[in-house]
């Protein structure tokens, strides 16, 4: 086995980088593909170059706002990933615009006509997003420039001007869009890559930490490793969202799919290993899953200080060849570090230690193993010279299944699609209509100028939301972030004054704000759009303390007609919703369980990833769906709990399914892992226990039982002779539906689902 030298130690710190490095490190964790701060910049950029050139020619204030919002709109309604198709969306977005404008000047002294047209065109915006990324675009442009209109007041005199600053606009944005800020595919994937490599390192150095945590700090510690948990399994299902538009063929794309896997798989399981090896007895995933679970209880570490130091040091290590792999700097310091490491994949090279010691080694050499499979699968430069026989046999297994990914052959799945009222579309579209109606004829009572602010946070709650439940939650942010924007608002009204082009800089900067904070918080990101507006109003010379209120007092009724309109027309429930969700998580469950336990058990190849990945979207989805019941503010704690616990255990099975998955998937092309049909039977009973909770939230007057017995690895015993019943492999797998098992059983009792135990 290598020693460790203080040579090699020097090495791998120098190989940390600069000042500079780390910083960029740290950005580039904090915001993957920089989607944010791309976002943020375009937008800023395109009103920042549409109100220089209005300045030039000496517009009018009212064509500046009118120029800034324009740009702001062409700018961030635009969705789609490749350029080509990002162009078309805004020259017909252009030409929507214009209409819009034009419709809006027209009808905007005709009340009965006016506010008919803006319903239709709010129903016409919200179904166009049935037609993908572009009916979603246009949609948008349509309502936001007739909104537009709206605010500035256009009148038909004034639809020239108003003409020339839309295409300028638009011009602008474009512009910035594809010559200043500019994004590619390709350069999109590569950042999030990056942003995946800086997001693992991290959740490396968080697990080290479980190393020296005393009791009073492992909760804490616990909670670091948790977050860092999920924000490596965010960026990994970004990767997979952008995989077809930025990789160069299918192969490749399915070959990067599979090595982010491996990482993601491999680091959580050196996460679990390490509560193990802190003398947890019962350490399990739903400790790294469930939000402000206690650290289970253990006796004394195992650990002794030799061999904690020298975790301490290989856990360093592993980060550092995270961050800067071995072709990158570190020089033959870190040659020698990676082959330390992937020599703990063999058993000779394992230190004398307890079990539960000896894992994390393991661990440690499979997640430098899943490093190693992540360079290769990029393309970086290898450096083979210095490679050991255990590297050198990593460096095979790998090539040999990247060889049988390339050969591999995706199916498509046909997705059952609804129609009529069913459709989400077509539902929220009825739904915003009635919300926007009743907004517009309770916004004429507040004020017969400013009804429009009630219609679009009306608009507004109902996008990208699919239930009740979450329509609240979002009404409730956005008044939230309108009561502190008028606040400051006000303050900055106070300070700008008369100064015009303060004013648009600090619109600007909020605008920037907007856009790099929405993803984070809806909330923060109202408070900007108010804050911002009352710069305008300040500008257009209309501000007051009262035109401030009065935005308040609009945004709360927009939100309430919002609320009604959800709950009484066409509603979605949020119990119902949520169900819907679970079943479709729970059967996606049962496919990946069992096709990759028939897989390991001898049966045909099937792309079983990509099931695991379907999986994950999925739980994505389901844990959006119940953020109305985990909302801190919600008064039912009890089934905020409930939800919380039922996700958690949701997260741990489908960690034990993706990494049955990703072993079943090694069968073919790695010759240490052979079929075992003993594991066939073992499944049985997970399927059919999933498909009993499957029934009860489909029927709550199911009679369906879910059956608790003796462990997985005490179904396939077949003597008392004490040999050795299963290899390693065999055994993780087993670990795995045993752990498997036991978090289907334990979701009985919160889906209120009886348990039958059988007696063997």
């Amino acid at each position: 086995m290598i020693t460790w030298s203080g040579r090699e130690y020097g090495g791998v710190r120098a190989a940390e980088g600069s000042v500079w490095a780390r910083l960029r490190d740290r950005i580039t964790a904090s915001d993957p593909g920089l989607l944010r701060l791309a976002a943020g910049s375009r937008t800023a950029g395109a009103i920042a170059l549409t109100l220089a050139v209005l300045g030039v020619l000496r517009a009018p204030v009212t064509h500046l706002v009118a120029g800034a919002i324009a740009s702001m709109v062409a700018t961030f309604a635009i969705r789609e990933k490749q350029r080509a198709e990002q162009a078309v969306t805004l020259a017909l977005g252009l030409l929507v615009a214009l209409v819009s404008v034009s419709l809006g000047a027209l009808l905007n002294t005709r009340v009965v006509a006016g506010d008919l047209f803006f319903v239709a065109l709010i129903f016409g915006a919200v179904y166009s997003r049935r037609f993908g990324d572009r009916g979603t675009a246009l949609g948008l442009i349509g309502f936001q420039t007739y909104f537009l209109s709206l605010f500035v007041g256009a009148t038909p005199a004034a639809l020239p001007g108003l003409y020339g600053v839309v295409a300028l606009a638009f011009a602008c944005s474009a512009f910035v869009r594809f010559a200043v800020v500019y994004e590619t595919p390709t350069g999109i994937l590569q950042r999030l890559r990056e942003a995946f490599r800086v997001r693992l390192a991290q959740l490396v150095a968080a697990q080290s930490a479980l190393l020296d945590a005393g009791p009073d700090e492992v909760d804490k510690v616990l909670a670091e490793v948790r977050d860092r948990t999920a924000r490596l399994h965010e960026t990994a299902m970004m990767i997979q969202g952008r995989l077809e538009e930025g990789t160069s063929d299918e192969a490749v794309a399915r070959t990067v799919q599979r090595r982010i896997a491996d990482a993601e798989i491999a680091a959580e399981r050196l996460g679990l290993l390490l509560l193990g090896a802190r003398g947890v007895e019962r350490a399990d995933t739903l400790t790294l899953h469930l939000p402000g679970a206690p650290a289970p209880a253990g006796g004394p570490s195992p650990v002794r200080d030799e061999q904690a130091d020298t975790l301490r040091r290989d856990l360093s290590a592993l980060r550092m060849l995270v961050l800067r792999p071995v072709g990158e700097g570190g020089g033959t310091a870190m040659a020698h570090v990676r082959n330390r490491l992937l020599g703990y994949r063999e058993e000779e090279n394992l230190p004398s230690a307890p079990p539960a010691v000896q894992d994390v080694f393991r661990a440690v050499g499979e997640a430098a193993r899943a490093v190693l499979g992540l360079r290769i699968a990029l393309g970086g430069p290898q450096d083979e010279s210095d490679d050991t026989p255990a590297t050198a046999r990593s460096r095979e297994e790998l090539d040999a299944e990247n060889a049988a990914i390339e050969g591999a052959e995706e199916s498509e799945a046909e997705e059952e699609r609804t129609t009529g009222l069913q459709r989400p579309t077509t539902r929220a579209a009825v739904q915003v209509s009635v919300g926007s109606a009743l907004a517009i004829v309770g916004g004429e009572f507040l004020s017969s100028q400013r009804w429009y602010w009630a219609v679009l946070t009306c608009w507004i709650v109902f996008i990208n939301t699919s239930s009740t439940g979450e329509i609240l939650v979002k009404s409730y942010r956005r008044l939230v972030g309108t009561v502190l924007g008028v606040v400051a608002g006000i303050v900055l009204a106070g300070l700008v004054g008369p100064h015009t082009w303060t004013a648009l800089a600090l619109v600007l900067v909020f605008a920037f704000a907007m856009f790099y904070t929405a993803p984070l918080s809806y909330t923060l990101m109202s408070f900007f759009v108010t804050a911002a507006l009352g710069l305008l109003y300040t500008l257009l010379h209309t501000y007051t303390l009262s035109v401030l209120v009065l935005r308040v007092e609009e945004t709360a009724l927009g939100a309430a007609c919002g609320v009604i309109a959800a709950a009484l027309v066409l509603p979605v429930r949020t119990n119902l919703r949520t169900n819907e969700l679970l079943g479709t998580v729970l059967e996606r469950l049962t496919y990946v369980a069992d096709a990759a336990v028939d897989q390991l058990s001898g049966g045909p190849p099937a792309d079983l990833l990509d099931q695991a990945r379907d999986l994950d979207r999925a739980l994505g989805e389901l844990r959006a769906a119940t953020q109305p019941l985990t909302h801190p503010i919600t008064p039912l704690r009890a089934r905020r709990s409930t939800a919380q616990y039922v996700v958690a255990l949701l997260e741990t099975c489908a960690y034990h399914a993706r990494s049955l998955a990703a072993t079943a998937e090694l069968l073919p092309s790695n010759p240490s892992i052979g079929a075992d049909p003993r594991l066939r039977p073992a499944c049985g009973r997970i399927t059919r226990n999933i498909a009993a909770l499957g029934a009860h939230v489909a029927d709550e007057h199911a009679t369906d039982e879910v059956e608790a017995g003796p462990s997985i690895a005490s179904l396939l015993e077949t003597d008392g002779s004490g040999a050795r019943r299963y290899d390693r492999i065999t055994g993780r797998v087993l670990r795995h539906l045993q752990r498997l098992d036991e978090a289907v059983v334990g979701l009985a009792r919160p889906l209120g689902v009886p348990v039958e135990a059988r007696k063997q």
